[in-house]
């Protein structure tokens, strides 16, 4: 996942729209390196990152409660079908 997606997040509360923004670095010699980092926010509010390993496999959250585990969970998911 290159660009910036947006993700609807529907919860018992109301549809909640997330932006998920993809962190890359420019390395020398190459173009992109993807970091399997991803920035969420909601509107102008920040809800943390999504880390990834290398692997994309295991992942954490850094957000401060913004999201359930089980939110957390399915914006994870999403992301690794983006990125495989």
């Amino acid at each position: 996942m290159v660009k910036l997606a947006n993700y609807n997040l529907y919860t018992p509360d109301g549809d909640r729209s997330i932006s998920i923004k993809p962190v890359h670095q420019h390395l020398p010699g190459s173009s992109l390196n993807v970091t399997g980092v991803f920035k969420l926010k909601e509107g102008m509010v920040d809800l943390g990152e999504i880390v990834f390993d290398d692997e994309m496999r295991q992942w954490e959250y850094t957000g401060l409660g913004d999201l359930t585990h089980e939110q957390a969970l399915e914006i994870a998911t999403f992301i690794q079908g983006q990125v495989r």
